[in-house]
C-alpha cells in the first residue's frame, strides 16, 4: 500500500483537490475540481465558478474571466456590466445618469432686486453683486443691443429696467465717474450730435420718457440704418441721418432743445457745437461734450 503524497502527482496541485487537470486548480481536462481548467469543478470547467465556458468568474464564459466577455455572470452579451452589454447597461450611452448637463438659465429665482433711483433723475441703480447703472425701459419686453434687463414687480405694475453699460457708453461713464450734471431728465427735449447706431441714443431716450424728445444726429449711413431700426420701436427718438456741420441741412425736423450732447470726435468739435447751439439750443439751455483725448 503506496505512501499518500500531499504535492505529488495526484497530491494536492497534481491530481488531487487542487492540482492535475481535473481537479482544483489543474488543467485543461480537469473534472470537478475547486479551482480546474476548462474541465474543471466549482470554480472552474464549463460549469465552474471562475473558470470554463459557464463558470461564475473565470474562463470564456465567466464573470470575470475572459477579459469580461463571455457568456457568464458578470461577462459577455447581456451582462449587467461586461461584453455586449455594456453600452445598453444602466450607466451605458442613454442612461439614466448621463445626459447633458443643462442648459442655459436665466436670472435665479428667489433673490429680491433692489432698485434705487440715481442722482440724476431718470436713472436707476439696481443693487445685487455688484451695482449697475440702469434706465427704466420704455419698450418692455425689448433690448437695443443685447444688454440685460431686469424686472421688477411694483404693487401690481411690472417694471423693467434696462442695464448700461459705462464700458460701452462715454455717457453712462461719465455719470458713473462723477458729473456734476448731465441736464437730462425726463420731459427734456435734447439734441444728440453722433448717435451712431444708438445705444446711448436709447438709453436717452428712456431717461427723457414719452413726454421727452431725442434728435439723434448721425453722419455715417450704415450707423445711421441701425439708428433707424431703434427709433422704429421708440417714438421719442427722430432720426436725422445728415452731417452735424451743416445744421441748415436739418433745421426744418429739429425745435428748440434744452440740451446739446455732442460724441463726434472732430478736431473742430467745439465749433460744431457752438454753430447747432446758436440755431437749436434754448435760452438758458445746456451742452454736454465728449472729447476725446487726441481731438
Amino acid at each position: 500500500m503506496g505512501r499518500f503524497v500531499a504535492r505529488g502527482g495526484g497530491g494536492d496541485r497534481g491530481g488531487g483537490f487542487r492540482g492535475g487537470r481535473g481537479v482544483d486548480r489543474g488543467g485543461r481536462g480537469g473534472g470537478f475540481g475547486d479551482r480546474g481548467g476548462r474541465g474543471g469543478g466549482f470554480r472552474g470547467g464549463f460549469g465552474g465558478d471562475r473558470g470554463g465556458f459557464g463558470g461564475d468568474r473565470g474562463g470564456r464564459g465567466g464573470g470575470r474571466g475572459g477579459g469580461r466577455g463571455g457568456f457568464g455572470d458578470r461577462g459577455g452579451r447581456g451582462s449587467p456590466r461586461g461584453g455586449f452589454g455594456g453600452r445598453g447597461s444602466p450607466r451605458g450611452r442613454g442612461s439614466p445618469r448621463g445626459g447633458g448637463r443643462g442648459g442655459a438659465g436665466g436670472m435665479r429665482g428667489g433673490r429680491t432686486v433692489i432698485v434705487e433711483p440715481h442722482r440724476f433723475e431718470g436713472a436707476f441703480i439696481v443693487k445685487g453683486k455688484e451695482d449697475a447703472l440702469a434706465t427704466k425701459n420704455l419698450v418692455v419686453g425689448e433690448s437695443v443691443y443685447g444688454e440685460k434687463r431686469v424686472s421688477v414687480e411694483e404693487a401690481e405694475n411690472k417694471i423693467e429696467y434696462r442695464v448700461w453699460n459705462p464700458f460701452r457708453s462715454k455717457l453712462a461713464a461719465g455719470m458713473m465717474a462723477g458729473l456734476e450734471n448731465i441736464h437730462i431728465k425726463p420731459g427734456a427735449k435734447v439734441l444728440y450730435l453722433g448717435a451712431a447706431s444708438g445705444t446711448t441714443v436709447s438709453h436717452v431716450s428712456d431717461m427723457v420718457g414719452p413726454e421727452g424728445l431725442v434728435y439723434a444726429v448721425e453722419f455715417s449711413h450704415r450707423s445711421g440704418r441701425d439708428l433707424i431700426n431703434v427709433a422704429k420701436k421708440r417714438p421719442n427718438i427722430i432720426p436725422i441721418v445728415e452731417d452735424a456741420r451743416h445744421p441748415l441741412k436739418y433745421r426744418m425736423l429739429v425745435g428748440m432743445v434744452d440740451v446739446i450732447f455732442s460724441d463726434v470726435a472732430q478736431p473742430d468739435q467745439a465749433r460744431i457745437v457752438a454753430y447747432n447751439a446758436q440755431y437749436f439750443l434754448k435760452n438758458g439751455g445746456h451742452c454736454v461734450i465728449s472729447i476725446k483725448a487726441n481731438c
